[in-house]
C-alpha cells in the first residue's frame, strides 16, 4: 500500500528493521520478529509495542523508504502486509521511477518528483473509498489493519476507530476499537496473548454508558448473554453515540425495516460514514424538535441575535435552515423558538453589513430580524433562492415593492417599539376543507349561554386571542413559555383543532399537500384488505357514548380518514387504538385536519406504535419504567417487579390517556400531547401513580393495584368542561356509592408539569435508543423460544443444540443481508407473520449453511446436489426453507437411521427434487404479508397437517435408470475422503451390480422372449456403476448430473431397450448386505462439533466468497 511520504530517523530504526533490498534512491526493510528468523522474545516485544503504538508495522511489517545519497532524511512511500505485495511495489519503482530520476540535478528535486508521484498514486486509490474520510492517510492504514485483523468480507465499511482498553475480567487489554457497518469488533496484543472480538450490532442487548468504583467511565456492551467494557477512551461521549447510532441503524436496517425505508440517507450500508452518521442524528433532532416532515433535512446552522418584538430585546439562539423551512431555536433559557416556512417568506431585506443583520419578510406583515449572524450576505442569498422555487404565483411581486413595504415596517417599529400589532401574523381566511369538526355540528356553542363555564370557556379564548397579538398566530408563531402555561391551563374548545393542527406539525404537511386526503379517499374508496375489515369491525367501537359516533356522519367520516391512512401507509395498516385517537381528533379537527393529525402521530410523534408489533410503545413502556426508578423510589422498594406498570400503562400510551380517562377529560390531556409530545404523557403517567403512591404501596397484589388505578381514572373530571352532559363521557368503571374523591384533570396536569417537568426531550430520546435494543432482541428471543417449542417435537435435538442451530440459522439470514442496499433476503424476513414463517432461507442461503452443517462433507455450495436437496426439503414448493423444515433435514441426516437416512438420498434423486424447473431457476416466493389473508386456505393447509400419515417405504415410487445411476454417484461422493474410501466403493460397485442382474433375471422370468439388448443395457449401466471409484468421487455434482443425463439420452436412444427400474425395498436390501455401508451411515456424528465449526466457519466463508 503506498504512503503519505513521511520523514522517519532511519538511525533510530536500526534495531527494529531489517534490510532486505536497497538501492541509490529505495531502501526495503522487514520489520525484526517477523518473516523469516521471526518469533521469539523479539517478536513479542516488537509485537506488543507495535499495537500499543498504534503501528502500521503490526500489520504491514514491510516498508519501503526512499533516501538521496547526499541526505541523512529518509521518507516512507510504502508499506506491505506481505513480501509479494512489497516487492511489486518494488519493482515497479525500479520500471517506473528509477530511470526518471537520473534526469534531475539535484536531490531536492529527485524528493520532490517522488513524493509527487506517489501522492498522486494514492489519489487516484482513493478517488471513490475514502472521499468522505475526514482524514484519508491515517484513515487508509487503520483500514488495512481492520482488513488484516478481522479477516471480514472486502465489503465491509469501516467508520472510526479509538484507541482504548477492553476488560478481560479484571484485566484491561490496551488496544484498538474498530467500529464499522455491521460489527463492533477490538483487537490487542500484549507479550503474545492476542485478544480479538467482533460482535454484529443486531446481536446486542444493552449499550449503555457505565461507571463503577474500578472504571470511572465506560461504554457497556451486552451481547449473547456476554458482558464487555471498554474504557479509557479520548473521547468516550462521541464514541458512544457513534456505536449507539450504528446499533440502531443496524436494528432498523434488519429488523425494523418500516423505519429504515423512510430513511433514504443511510439506506446504502457500503456508504455509511461518521460524518454522514453525525450529521443523520442532527437532522433527526432538528426534524423533532421543531415537528418537521420526515424529508427535511438540516443543512446550515448559524448563531444569531432574534429581535423579539414582545420582550424588547435581541435573544441569542440558532438559525437552522432546511430544504423548505427557517427555524430559530433560543439558547438563553427563555425557551423561544418559530418555525417559518419558506412557502410564507415574502422577500429578505438587504442586508445590513454594520450589524451583518438581515430581515425576513413574511405573509401577514411580520417581519423577523436576525442580527450578529457571520455568513448574513450567503444566508441572505440562499433563503431567496430557496423562496423563489417555493414561493406561489400570486406572492412574486417586484422587488422594489416589497423592499418599500418591508422598509417602511422596520423603520415604524424601530420607531415606536411599543407597537407590536405590525409584527403579528393574521389568521389564514382560506378554506381548504369544506367539512366542519364534528364537535361543532353535535355541540355547536351558543353566544348567548351566560353559565359560569361559558364565561371560563370565554375567559380562555381572550386569552389566547391576547397570546396571538402578542406571538403572533398561524405558522409563524413564536412558541415560548407562556404557550406551554396556556396549554397547561386548557384548550378553549373553538381553537383546538386549530392548535393541534400547529403544535404537531400536520398544518405544513397539508399545506403542502393539497388534494392528496381527497385522491387518497377516492383510491381506496371500495378496496378490500385485512385493514378495511378490521376498521368495519372496530367503526362502532369508537367512543360509542358520543352522539357524533351515533349517526352516519360521524363513522363515514372515521371510515374515510383511516382506509385513506392504510391505503397511504400499507405497513401500518389499521391497528387498534388508532380508531379511538381518530374519533377524538375528528370531534375538534376538519376530515383532512384529522387525517393529516393521523399522519403526525402514527409517523412521527409516535414512531412504531402503530403495527403489529407496537414496538415503540413497549419501548416508551420500557423509559416509563426507568423513569419510576428515578423519580418513585418508594414504590419501587414495594414493587420489585415494575413489568406491571408495563402492562397496565400500555393504553395509556396507545390511546394517550382516552381510554382510560372521560374523553372531556383526556381531551386536554392531547393538548399537552401535540405540543410536548411523548414527555407530556409520561409525566402525567408519573404524577398518576405519585397520586396514588400511598394505596399503591399498601396494595398487596396485581388485581388490587389495578382496582385503585380504574377507581382513580373515573374520579378524574374536567370542571371546567362547557360540554353538555350528552356529549361528556360516562365513568367506565363501577358505579359504587363510596366514589373516589374527585380529581380535575387541569390540577393533576399542573401537578405533573411541576413535580416533573424537568424531564428532557433529550434525555427521553436517549432512553428510547438504549431500550429499544432491548426490546427488540426480547421479542426476537420470544420468537426463537416458541419456534424452538415447536420444532423440539418434531427433531430429536436437544434445546440447546436447536438454539444454537436457530442462530445459525438466523445469522445466515442476516449474512445475505449485511452489504447489499436492496437485498431480496430482506423479504425473507416478516415479523408479522408467525413465528415459524419469521426467519426462511432462499437458495443460496440455504446451499452456504448447509454445506457447512450436513454430516459427510459432500454438498458443495450453490451445487446440483445442493438445489436437489434444497427442493427436496421445501415442502410448500414457495422456494424458502423455514428453520422448521431445515432442523427436520438435518434431523435425519445426523440422528436418523440407516433406513431413514436411505429414504432421505432417494427422495433426493426423485421428483420434484431430482426435477429442475423448465427454466432451471428456482421460483420465488410471492411478497409476503401484503393483502387480505385467505384463512381458508390457511385452514385447508392445517387440515392437511392433520391428517397427513406417515410416509412408508411402500410409498415411494420406483427410482428409474438416470435416475439410479446419479444415486450411486451421489453415494461415491459421500464416501470421498473417508478412511474406508475404497471398500466403500467396492461395496457400492457390488450392490449396483446386483441390482442389475436381479432386475435382468427378473424380466427374463417374466419375458422368456426377451431380445438379448435388455442384457446388453444392463451390463453397460454396472459398467458404468462400476467406473473408477476416485474418477466418481472427484466429479463435481454438476458434472454427475451433466454426464447421467447423457447417459439417459443415450439409454433412451434405441428404441429396442427397455426402460428399468427399482424399488426402495430392493435398493435397501441390497445395501443392508454391505457392512461396511451400514456402518458408515450408522457411525455417530458430534453434532455440537460441527455446530463449533460452523460458528467459526461461517463469516470466514461469507468472506472469501
Amino acid at each position: 500500500m503506498w504512503l503519505k511520504p513521511d520523514e522517519i530517523l532511519l538511525k533510530n530504526a536500526f534495531k527494529l528493521w531489517v534490510t532486505e533490498k536497497d538501492n541509490e534512491y529505495f531502501i526495503l526493510q522487514r520489520r525484526r520478529g517477523y518473516g523469516e528468523g521471526g518469533g521469539g522474545l523479539t517478536g513479542l516485544l516488537v509485537g506488543t509495542l507495535d499495537t500499543v503504538l498504534d503501528s502500521t508495522s503490526k500489520v504491514a511489517p514491510y516498508r519501503i523508504l526512499h533516501h538521496t545519497p547526499d541526505s541523512q532524511v529518509y521518507w516512507s512511500i510504502a508499506c506491505g502486509v506481505t513480501k509479494e505485495e512489497i516487492v511489486q511495489h518494488w519493482e515497479w519503482l525500479q520500471q517506473n521511477i528509477m530511470r526518471t530520476l537520473s534526469v534531475f540535478d539535484s536531490s531536492e528535486d529527485i524528493t520532490s518528483f517522488v513524493q509527487g508521484k506517489i501522492r498522486g498514486l494514492i489519489a487516484e486509490e482513493g478517488k471513490t473509498s475514502l472521499v468522505l474520510e475526514e482524514d484519508p492517510e491515517k484513515f487508509r492504514e487503520a483500514l488495512l489493519r481492520f482488513e488484516k485483523w478481522f479477516e471480514l468480507p472486502s465489503e465491509e465499511k469501516l467508520v472510526t476507530y479509538y484507541s482504548c482498553s477492553y476488560w478481560k475480567g479484571k484485566v484491561p487489554c490496551q488496544g484498538w476499537l474498530y467500529l464499522s457497518t455491521n460489527f463492533l469488533c477490538f483487537y490487542s496484543y500484549f507479550l503474545g496473548s492476542e485478544v480479538k472480538l467482533i460482535i454484529s450490532w443486531d446481536e446486542i442487548w444493552r449499550l449503555e454508558k457505565t461507571s463503577n468504583v474500578i472504571l470511572t467511565e465506560s461504554i457497556h456492551v451486552l451481547a449473547h448473554g456476554e458482558e464487555h467494557y471498554f474504557s479509557m477512551l479520548l473521547h468516550l461521549n462521541e464514541t458512544f453515540v457513534i456505536m449507539e447510532q450504528l446499533a440502531d441503524y443496524s436494528i432498523k436496517r434488519l429488523f425494523d425495516k418500516e423505519a429504515f425505508q423512510r430513511e433514504p440517507a443511510l439506506s446504502d450500508p457500503l456508504q455509511i460514514t461518521k460524518r454522514g452518521l453525525e450529521a443523520h442524528a442532527k437532522s433527526d433532532q432538528f426534524r423533532a424538535f421543531f415537528r418537521l416532515p420526515k424529508e427535511e433535512n438540516l443543512l446550515e446552522v448559524h448563531e444569531s441575535f432574534l429581535w423579539v418584538p414582545f420582550s424588547h430585546y435581541n435573544t441569542l439562539g440558532k438559525i437552522c435552515l432546511s430544504e423548505n423551512y427557517l427555524c430559530f431555536a433560543s439558547q438563553d433559557g427563555s425557551q423561544c423558538h418559530i418555525i417559518i416556512p419558506m412557502r410564507e417568506v415574502v422577500n429578505v431585506e438587504k442586508p445590513d453589513s454594520s450589524s451583518k443583520a438581515l430581515t425576513v419578510c413574511v405573509r401577514g406583515k411580520r417581519a423577523l430580524r436576525f442580527s450578529e449572524v457571520r455568513d448574513y450576505q450567503r444566508l441572505a442569498n440562499t433563503i431567496r433562492s430557496r423562496c423563489g422555487i417555493t414561493a406561489s404565483p400570486q406572492h412574486s411581486a417586484s422587488s422594489e415593492v416589497i423592499r418599500g413595504e418591508c422598509q417602511s415596517l422596520i423603520n415604524h417599529f424601530e420607531d415606536n417599539p411599543e407597537d407590536v400589532t405590525l409584527m403579528v401574523g393574521q389568521k389564514d381566511s382560506s378554506k381548504a376543507v369544506s367539512t366542519e369538526a364534528l364537535m361543532t355540528v353535535f355541540h355547536p356553542q351558543d353566544v348567548e349561554n351566560l353559565d359560569p363555564k361559558m364565561l371560563k370557556e370565554k375567559m380562555k379564548e381572550q386569552s389566547w386571542n391576547i397570546h396571538f397579538s402578542e406571538y403572533g398566530r398561524g405558522t409563524s408563531m413564536f412558541f415560548t413559555r407562556k404557550t406551554r402555561d396556556l396549554i397547561v391551563r386548557g384548550v378553549p374548545e373553538a381553537l383546538r383543532g386549530e392548535l393541534w393542527m400547529l403544535f404537531s406539525g400536520a398544518v405544513n404537511d397539508m399545506a403542502t399537500h393539497p388534494g392528496y386526503y381527497s385522491e387518497l379517499v377516492e383510491q381506496s374508496l371500495g378496496t378490500s384488505t385485512l385493514a378495511t375489515d378490521e376498521i368495519e369491525r372496530d367503526l362502532h367501537r369508537s367512543l360509542p357514548e358520543h352522539p357524533a359516533f351515533q349517526s352516519d356522519t360521524g363513522i363515514s367520516a372515521l371510515r374515510r380518514v383511516l382506509t385513506a391512512y392504510a391505503y397511504r401507509n400499507p405497513k401500518i395498516g389499521y391497528c387498534q387504538a388508532m380508531n379511538i385517537l381518530t374519533s377524538v381528533l375528528l370531534l375538534y379537527a376538519k376530515e383532512e385536519e384529522a387525517f393529516w393529525l393521523l399522519v403526525a402521530v402514527c409517523e412521527r410523534m409516535l414512531p412504531d406504535y402503530f403495527n403489529r408489533r407496537i414496538i415503540g410503545a413497549l419501548v416508551d413502556q420500557a423509559v416509563f419504567e426507568d423513569l419510576i426508578r428515578e423519580n418513585l423510589p418508594q414504590l419501587v422498594e414495594h414493587m420489585t417487579d415494575l413489568s406491571f406498570f408495563s402492562s397496565v400503562s400500555l393504553s395509556w400510551f396507545l390511546t394517550l390517556f382516552i381510554s382510560v380517562l372521560p374523553i372531556e377529560s383526556a381531551v386536554n390531556v392531547v393538548d399537552c400531547f401535540f405540543y410536548d409530545g411523548i414527555k407530556a404523557i409520561l409525566q402525567l403517567g408519573l404524577a398518576v401513580l405519585d397520586y396514588n403512591l400511598e394505596a399503591l404501596v399498601g396494595c398487596h397484589d396485581d388485581a388490587e393495584a389495578v382496582t385503585i388505578l380504574n377507581k382513580f381514572f373515573d374520579s378524574v373530571t374536567n370542571k371546567d368542561s362547557p360540554l353538555p352532559p350528552t356529549v361528556q363521557q360516562a365513568s367506565v368503571g363501577n358505579n359504587d356509592k363510596t366514589s373516589h374523591v374527585k380529581v380535575d384533570i387541569s390540577e393533576l396536569i399542573r401537578e405533573a408539569y411541576e413535580k416533573y417537568g424537568n424531564i428532557r426531550s433529550e434525555d427521553v430520546e436517549g432512553s428510547r435508543k438504549r431500550n429499544k435494543l432491548y426490546v427488540i432482541q426480547t421479542l426476537e428471543d420470544t420468537t426463537k423460544q416458541n419456534v424452538i417449542r415447536v420444532v423440539s417435537q418434531e427433531v430429536r435435538f436437544n434445546a440447546s443444540q436447536l438454539d444454537e442451530l436457530y442462530n445459525l440459522f438466523k445469522r445466515q439470514h442476516f449474512l445475505s443481508c449485511y452489504w447489499t442496499m436492496k437485498s431480496p433476503a430482506l423479504l425473507h424476513h416478516d415479523p408479522s407473520l408467525a413465528y415459524l414463517e419469521q426467519y426462511q432461507l432462499g437458495f443460496q442461503q440455504f446451499s452456504m449453511l448447509f454445506s457447512l452443517l450436513e454430516p459427510w462433507g459432500f454438498c458443495a455450495i450453490k451445487s446440483t446436489l445442493s438445489l436437489w436437496f434444497f427442493r427436496l426439503i421445501d415442502e410448500n414448493q414457495d422456494g424458502l426453507i423455514n428453520f422448521k423444515e431445515f432442523c427436520c433435514a438435518l434431523d435425519t441426516l445426523f440422528c436418523g437411521s440407516f433406513t431413514n437416512k436411505l429414504k432421505f438420498l432417494f427422495k433426493l434423486h426423485l421428483p420434484p427434487a431430482f426435477e429442475l424447473p423448465e427454466d432451471g431457476v428456482i421460483r420465488k416466493s410471492p411478497e409476503r404479508g401484503r393483502g387480505k389473508v385467505d384463512l381458508q386456505a390457511y385452514l385447508k393447509q392445517w387440515q392437511n397437517e392433520i391428517l397427513k400419515k406417515e410416509e412408508t417405504i411402500k410409498d415411494l415410487p420406483r427410482i428409474n435408470q438416470t435416475q439410479f445411476i446419479q444415486f450411486s454417484k451421489t453415494l461415491y461422493n459421500i464416501f470421498h475422503g473417508d478412511p474406508e474410501e475404497e471398500l466403500l466403493y467396492r461395496a457400492v460397485a457390488h450392490v449396483t451390480s446386483l441390482l442389475l442382474r436381479m432386475e435382468e433375471v427378473g424380466r427374463r422370468l417374466q419375458e422368456p422372449s426377451s431380445p438379448p439388448a435388455t442384457k446388453t443395457a444392463a451390463n453397460t449401466a454396472a459398467a458404468s456403476a462400476e467406473e473408477s471409484p476416485t474418477e466418481e468421487a472427484s466429479a463435481s455434482p454438476g458434472s454427475s448430473n451433466t454426464s447421467s443425463s447423457h447417459n439417459s439420452q443415450d439409454a433412451g436412444s434405441d428404441p429396442t431397450e427397455t426402460e428399468w427400474s427399482f424399488s426402495f425395498e430392493q435398493v435397501l436390501a441390497s445395501l443392508l448386505n454391505e457392512p461396511a455401508i451400514v456402518n458408515f451411515f450408522e457411525r455417530p456424528v458430534d453434532i455440537h462439533l460441527k455446530v463449533g465449526q460452523a460458528k467459526v466457519a461461517q463469516l470466514k466463508l461469507k468472506a472469501t466468497k
